[in-house]
């Protein structure tokens, strides 16, 4: 798991990176002004999990990253300063961050979809009613 915060265009923003179980996770949480180290502590100890667990798709990694076996310590130390280094967000997390808002749009159309046909019964029931009731007299 890994926390990336970085400013993107007025705000500083957090993504939250997650493979586990050969799938590969990522949201993002807008801090606004520069978070301190306080806050981002609390993003981390109370809504972190939480927005982790919110996020509906993923990349299957399968076979995509192979084991590495024992990795030489100089080599772990290199890897360790580039992650460090401020670089953004990895284009594997850009990807799963659209999957994960794509399918979210897709819910959000197919339950406003049936909103607005039940909205729509429901009114020609109405319709229907008040003009049995107009005819209910002659």
């Amino acid at each position: 798991m890994k926390l990336t915060v970085y400013f993107e265009g007025e705000f500083w923003v957090g993504v939250v990176e997650d493979e586990s179980g050969g799938l590969y996770k990522a949201c993002r949480q807008v801090f606004g002004s520069e978070p301190h180290d306080a806050e981002v502590l609390e993003f981390v100890q109370r809504e972190m999990m939480p927005l982790l667990g919110r996020t509906q798709t993923g990349i299957d990694l399968g076979s995509a990253l192979p084991d590495r076996g024992r990795v030489s310590p100089k080599r772990l130390a290199r890897e360790a300063a580039r992650e460090m280094q401020p670089t953004g967000v990895r284009s594997l997390a850009q990807e799963a961050l659209a999957r994960d808002l794509e399918h979210r749009r897709k819910t959000r159309r197919i339950v406003t979809k049936a909103q607005k046909e039940a909205e729509q019964a429901r009114r020609r029931e109405i319709a229907v009613r008040k003009a049995k009731a107009r005819h209910r007299g002659r």
